[in-house]
């Protein structure tokens, strides 16, 4: 990503934080958290990964609100960035907090046994 596209992330990351915490009313959407945004060169496209607090089938409900909310959520950000066109907001879980427990967990058992 090129410099301009980094900013574009980063503050995509922020509004979509608060947006989610205080405008989706969604009962599907609990507690979740915007964890990072992977945003296209040509600003087009914009992959928003989020850590939702709660079993596999929750974060599944989770995504599909998010995907129901997509409409509000891009009018939401237009009026809150300043950009030619917003980016169409693809959303995916974030499994990367799990995989570090599990690496944790792995080599506390590693020192147990010792």
């Amino acid at each position: 990503m090129n410099v301009r596209a980094n900013r574009v992330a980063e503050q995509l990351k922020k509004e979509l934080g608060d947006i989610l915490n205080r405008k989706i009313r969604d009962p599907r959407v609990g507690f979740i958290t915007v964890t990072g945004v992977d945003v296209t060169g040509d600003l087009q496209q914009a992959t928003v990964f989020v850590s939702v607090l709660g079993e596999e089938k929750e974060q599944k409900d989770a995504l599909t609100a998010l995907d129901k909310a997509h409409g509000f959520i891009r009018s939401e950000i237009g009026s809150r960035i300043r950009l030619r066109k917003v980016p169409e907001l693809f959303f995916e879980i974030d499994n990367s907090v799990a995989y570090g427990n599990h690496i944790d967990d792995l080599l506390r058992g590693l020192n147990d046994n010792e």
